[in-house]
């Protein structure tokens, strides 16, 4: 429950906003951060007064218990509680209950500079929609990052991001950040924890919003306690949401390079053994060409599946070429040529069957008996994937209110 001075705080708020158009809101995350609140507090107001801003500032508190909520009271910041856990649920409660045209984001832990904003105004008065902060061209403080983090992680993520989603940021997980707050929330973003700084690039990236990056410094945080970020942890929850929002990465790509090193090596060994250098191959390396290309055809089926489903959930927007195969391959099509598929299966047990009445259902050539058995049962996987898929793609495809 609000006390008086809550109520009245809300209330002039309320008569400012409607009186006087907000430019700017700057937005903290919070979840006790007593130490450095009061700072990055008074280093933003001093900011919008200097430059003559008409805005905000925002604490979008997550269930703080150590006088946080108090210190932002005190210095009259705008305070948004935010029940459900998590960074992004924290900043998305804050952006939703912004006023400001503009949105400066940043971490309540005083490592980015609230006074020096400009550069972020600019570009977003020039009509960007997404103002990344880049510490790596900004400058990074001595201890302001953790070794894995600056040389290893930050990086590598970084680029697997600009590969995926041609974007042209350069600091994926740059903490400080200026957006166009209906640009962001038209992207319908989801994901509640750190991933959430992933997810707002990939979209705007996705989306074709304009995005712009500015160099931003980097400094220690002020506090004696641990920070929330998990290395380890928050690092595999933002590669894992870079894969699974690019399915041709992490299914269609693979998928492809599967099937055709198992078809190739697998048509190549087809008719006799073949040896290289030392080394003979035959009927078991023929056995795992046929896994191999078994699988791949399972991983590119699976990419069609969540690509489908990811638009069909407003998760991704349209992908035309994805739209078109869709279109083309119906339900009958993948019905029949599954059927083909079955039956040159079956036509290639059946002749495996034959050679093994030649020999009058006595022992066998494994080398040739298997040379039909293998490409058979191969043929009957993929066939019978085909049909299953066809139906479950139908499904995925039904339109859903």
């Amino acid at each position: 429950m609000k006390s008086n001075s809550q109520n009245k705080k809300t209330a002039a708020h309320a008569t400012e906003h409607t009186l006087d158009a907000i430019e700017l809101t700057i937005l903290m995350p919070c979840l006790n951060e007593a130490e450095t609140l009061g700072a990055c507090i008074d280093k933003a107001r001093d900011f919008l007064e200097t430059n003559d801003i008409s805005g905000e500032i925002i604490i979008a508190d997550n269930g703080s218990s150590d006088g946080s909520i108090e210190i932002a009271d005190s210095k009259n910041a705008r305070i948004v509680p935010v029940e459900q856990k998590g960074y992004g649920a924290a900043l998305m409660g804050g952006i939703t209950a912004a006023r400001g045209e503009y949105i400066i984001m940043g971490d309540s832990d005083d490592s980015y500079d609230f006074s020096d904003l400009m550069l972020f105004v600019k570009e977003l008065r020039a009509g960007n929609d997404l103002v990344m902060g880049n510490r790596f061209q900004g400058g990074i403080k001595p201890g302001a990052m953790p070794f894995l983090h600056r040389y290893i992680g930050n990086p590598i993520l970084s680029a697997i991001g600009r590969i995926f989603f041609h974007t042209p940021v350069g600091d994926f997980h740059c903490g400080l950040r200026g957006f166009k707050r209906d640009s962001i929330l038209n992207l319908d973003l989801r994901t509640t924890g750190m991933e959430f700084a992933s997810e707002m690039v990939v979209k705007s990236s996705i989306n074709g919003l304009k995005i712009a990056e500015v160099p931003t410094v980097l400094h220690p945080d002020g506090r004696t306690r641990p920070p929330h970020l998990n290395t380890w942890r928050d690092g595999w929850r933002h590669l894992r949401f870079l894969l699974l929002y690019n399915p041709r990465w992490l299914f269609l790509y693979p998928g492809i390079a599967m099937m055709l090193i198992g078809g190739i090596l697998g048509i190549w060994l087809l008719p006799l053994p073949r040896q290289v250098g030392n080394i003979v191959l035959d009927v078991n390396t023929l056995f795992y060409a046929a896994l191999l290309f078994v699988i791949g055809f399972q991983f590119i089926n699976f990419s069609l599946y969540t690509q489908v489903f990811a638009v069909s959930e407003g998760l991704l927007p349209e992908n035309p070429s994805v739209s078109r195969f869709i279109k083309f391959a119906t339900l009958e099509k993948g019905l029949l040529l599954g059927v083909l598929l079955v039956i040159a299966g079956l036509l290639s047990s059946f002749l495996a069957l034959a050679y093994w009445q030649m020999r009058s259902f006595g022992d066998l050539d494994p080398t040739q008996s298997l040379r039909l058995v293998i490409p058979g049962g191969a043929l009957l996987t993929i066939g019978f994937q085909t049909i299953l898929s066809s139906f479950f793609l139908s499904i995925l495809s039904l339109a859903r209110k």
